[in-house]
């Protein structure tokens, strides 16, 4: 292999372009999506204690396994830290961040275990909590999404990102962490749904696959960029949205509504509403004829 022709390579992919200057090489360790998959599976022990790896069915065992998670939790923490352009987090920040976001762990398992409820309560092919726990997309993706948005909460950068990603790749749910979701939510199949950022989903919501709770459109600023204001849909409690409806800006969908199949939806809608397709024309043909 020629070495001057590598060498040459080298220089030109450090080299800093046009189009790369604003992405600058990191100085700093980055979070390591491996440790954020380790973590995560060390969350799913703690949070559903019994059901994945080790028992956790004692106060012993609970607190060797937080031991455990304490340090993957506060090292990504830091590197997240140093990802937002801290350059120089101390150990005391991490430390504190860390500590807040295991306060919150009982929380997080309270609401979980709402969400599995309305699974269950919600599919009659379920044949047991078991059965939703382990199985069930929803529930890997809403253990994603309520550790996520806890950690953006505490304003702990990218970690929150990578963990939904996480669950997007893995069962097709694309739900933002700055999303803010009710207790007792749940998402049948859920292969396509998409919450964006700033949606408010209330109390005991249903949704089925290929849902989107979508922008409309974005407001730019002088330099025709994006800026980060509220444009997505408020859900409110006891909604159900069935198959491959798309809810659009910031409307309210009110209270105790039904938001039929393949519906394109723009507009706010009062509480108890039912909002359905117009029912379908049915033609006879003879022999072909009308064709």
């Amino acid at each position: 292999m020629n070495t001057s022709f590598l060498q040459q390579t080298a220089g030109a992919l450090l080299a800093h372009t046009a189009e790369a200057a604003s992405i600058p090489s990191p100085a700093q360790p980055l979070p390591s999506v491996e440790r954020i998959k380790e973590l995560m599976n060390r969350l799913k022990t703690i949070l559903f204690p019994g059901f994945f790896g080790d028992a956790c069915a004692n106060e012993m065992a609970m607190t060797a396994s937080l031991e455990r998670l304490y340090p993957i939790l506060d090292g990504q923490i830091h590197s997240g830290l140093c990802f937002a352009g801290n350059a120089t987090p101390t150990a005391l920040s991490s430390a504190t961040l860390t500590h807040a976001f295991i306060a919150r762990l009982p929380a997080i398992k309270r609401q979980l275990a709402t969400d599995v409820k309305a699974v269950k309560d919600c599919d009659p092919a379920a044949t047991g909590y078991g059965e939703v726990i382990f199985c069930y997309p929803a529930i890997l993706a809403m253990l994603h999404y309520r550790v996520a948005h806890e950690l953006l909460q505490l304003n702990i950068p990218l970690l929150p990102r990578i963990i939904t990603e996480l669950a997007h790749s893995a069962t097709g749910i694309d739900i933002h962490p700055g999303a803010r979701i009710g207790d007792y939510f749940s998402i049948d199949h859920g292969t396509g749904v998409v919450i964006g950022e700033t949606c408010i989903i209330g109390n005991h919501v249903r949704l089925y696959q290929g849902v989107t709770l979508g922008a409309k459109g974005f407001v730019l600023d002088s330099d025709g960029l994006p800026i980060n204001l509220p444009r997505h849909p408020v859900i409110e409690d006891n909604v159900i949205i069935y198959s491959n409806s798309t809810i659009l800006g910031r409307i309210t969908i009110g209270h105790d509504s039904i938001i039929g199949g393949n519906i394109w939806q723009v507009f706010s809608v009062p509480p108890h509403s039912r909002i359905v397709q117009k029912k379908a024309t049915t033609t006879a043909f003879i022999d072909g004829l009308g064709i």
